[in-house]
């Protein structure tokens, strides 16, 4: 199995160890706080600088997203590295990487690894409710865990690697607005569109007193959607009738696997690092999804 390098080992580094360590890989861990933990989870070696770690396999990057840019170039070159979303938090510097790291540069999009996307994917490639019209995201909830970026940095990169997976493109933005509270942005609403194509609507939110995530799949004879990250499965309804008083319709329930795809993309990864396909969203993607963001926030006036 690969040896591995994960930089970072907080709150969602530690599920990462623990998700590579159960995959079998073995990981040495870079992290100037809670060695200890991460020596009991399972982690091979801990130091608290890059230069320390012995020659690795990979890298994972799990430290704040402000810090992205700068780990990324402090790696040896020519060695596969996962990064956490987004890439880093300036358009510039997300070119600058991506011609620096080139094709061994991926950034952990889980929701394009999630059952329920990939099931929205299939219907929306597959005709089976007609041509795509647009797709609807919502995340919204209480709270703000992140002290280094605003809420759009850390929210908005899964609705784009979500739009990405099942439209198969990057939109372009058309509007934006921002929910300025007394601490800042706290949301977002925006829309995206292809020309001629499919649009994308999306709601962020840190002061919801109601916890959403739902993904809708608008077609022409019907809807698809994602009810919730953990649901076990994806709700379809046919259109309403063009004319007349509209039948009552009960969405149908299609099952799907329910699978932890922070998993099922770190597999991916070691897989990758055994000699397999590459991961989903390259560093020209994620590059190009961080000049999205940087955009939106332009049009939103932040």
């Amino acid at each position: 199995m690969p040896s591995i390098g994960l930089i970072g080992c907080g709150k969602w580094g530690r599920l990462i160890l623990r998700d590579l360590v159960s995959l079998g890989a073995t990981v040495s861990v870079v992290t100037r706080q809670g060695g200890e933990q991460a020596s009991a989870a399972g982690a091979a070696v801990v130091v608290d600088r890059i230069a320390d770690l012995p020659s690795m396999d990979g890298f994972v990057v799990a430290t704040p997203t402000s810090t992205h840019a700068d780990v990324i170039e402090s790696l040896p070159r020519g060695v596969p590295i996962f990064c956490e979303k987004p890439l880093c938090d300036d358009a510039v510097r997300a070119r600058r990487l991506v011609d620096s790291a080139g094709d061994q540069l991926f950034v952990m999009d889980k929701w394009r690894y999630h059952d329920g996307v990939l099931a929205l994917a299939g219907i929306a490639r597959s005709g089976a409710l007609g041509p795509v019209v647009g797709l609807r995201t919502t995340r919204v909830g209480w709270g703000h865990d992140y002290a280094d970026v605003d809420c759009v940095w850390t929210l908005l990169p899964h609705e784009l690697g979500i739009a990405y997976e099942i439209l198969g493109r990057m939109l372009a933005p058309l509007s934006a607005v921002a929910d300025h509270g007394a601490i800042g942005v706290m949301g977002l609403i925006a829309v995206l569109a292809a020309p001629g194509g499919p649009w994308h609507a999306v709601e962020l939110s840190t002061r919801s007193p109601d916890r959403r995530r739902s993904i809708t799949l608008l077609c022409r004879d019907g809807t698809a959607r994602l009810n919730d990250a953990l649901a076990d499965h994806i709700e379809l309804i046919a259109s309403p009738p063009a004319n007349g008083a509209a039948p009552e319709q009960r969405p149908a329930k299609r099952p799907i696997p329910v699978t932890m795809p922070l998993m099922t993309e770190l597999k991916a990864f070691v897989d990758y690092l055994e000699g397999g396909p590459r991961p989903k969203s390259t560093a020209a993607e994620a590059a190009a999804a961080v000049e999205t963001i940087a955009a939106i926030r332009r049009l939103a006036g932040i």
